[in-house]
């Protein structure tokens, strides 16, 4: 959490100083869902994190390098300087590369589940991350639907951060939990709170247990608030005072900081200790960035990476 909180903070003046192209989305706030998503899968599951998912992604293994080189156009980063920042993915490891209509990541999670199963593989589970403003798209209810009649292992984590760009709830949708359509759906479903990180840790880590073991799929709407605008674009001058004031809109991080040095877990200077260090990592990813070459767009080599096998071995056509 406090890496992933570290790192998008430079992100943010990095952008402010306009040395990012493109958008800058962070993930404040929804740092204890995240990383309770990324945490508990294991080789061979798979991750379908989106664009608030940091903490996940660092949790499941993506490098630090990783997401400062393709912030910063890096020749060498995973997209090799060509796509937007937000749509890096890792597929030899598992990790999906982010859709923009966030929606389709869930039956794309789903299909790549059927497909691990129809090559007669075993003991893997699919986690997708959702927010609530996705879950009101055609795609997702399509994703949702097919998970419980095929019965695949796939946990479905929504993070309910109360505005959908800038449309609040009550504009979205007319139940009073979202969790409600986990019954209708066929899946198992649990609420809870998504500041407190033990909660999340427990609950989602069972929710992957349950799913391995063969249950059901699994439902786990959690309650923030966006603690950033939409994008870095976004002053967020639409959430309204009474919704600042809610128990969920409380700092995920402070409240976890607070829980340690409550329970004697950690003393002040080992929590220093540990802002200093993800400070360092940060700095130590974003130099190695900032001294790769840029793409030159007319020498660029722009096979796609599900074609370079077959561009490099041209026998395999036949």
């Amino acid at each position: 959490m406090l890496l992933s909180r570290t790192l998008e903070e430079k992100l943010v003046s990095l952008y402010r100083g306009g040395q990012i192209t493109g958008g800058v989305y962070i993930g404040k706030g929804q740092e204890a869902v995240s990383v309770a998503c990324g945490l508990f899968l294991q080789k061979g599951d798979i991750f379908g994190p989106l664009i608030r998912d940091q903490a996940g992604r660092s949790a499941f293994g993506e490098p630090l390098v990783d997401v400062t080189r393709t912030y910063l156009g890096s020749r060498l980063g995973p997209m090799r300087g060509r796509d937007g920042n937000i749509h890096r993915g890792r597929p030899g490891d598992n990790c999906l590369a982010m859709i923009s209509h966030l929606g389709a990541m869930v039956p794309v999670v789903v299909g790549t589940l059927m497909a691990k199963r129809f090559r007669g593989e075993k003991n893997f589970v699919g986690l997708a991350c959702i927010g609530e403003g996705g879950m009101q798209t055609g795609a997702f209810h399509e994703g949702m639907n097919l998970a419980a009649v095929e019965q695949v292992p796939l946990v479905v984590v929504a993070t309910n951060n109360h505005y959908a760009y800038s449309t609040p709830n009550d504009r979205q949708f007319a139940c009073t939990d979202l969790v409600d359509r986990a019954k209708g759906y066929g899946f198992e479903g649990y609420s809870i709170d998504g500041t407190d990180l033990n909660t999340c840790l427990e609950v989602i880590g069972s929710a992957v247990q349950r799913a391995r073991a063969g249950r059901p799929p699994q439902l786990v709407v959690t309650s923030v608030l966006r603690l950033s605008g939409h994008g870095e674009h976004d002053d967020a001058s639409y959430v309204t005072d009474e919704i600042k004031r809610q128990p969920f809109a409380q700092d995920c991080l402070k409240l976890t900081e607070k829980k340690i040095a409550d329970l004697g877990l950690a003393d002040a200077a080992t929590l220093q200790s540990w802002k200093e260090d993800a400070a360092k990592q940060v700095d130590e990813a974003i130099e190695i960035a900032q001294k790769d070459p840029a793409p030159e767009a007319d020498k660029e080599d722009w096979r796609a990476v599900s074609t370079r096998e077959l561009i490099d071995h041209p026998q395999l056509d036949q």
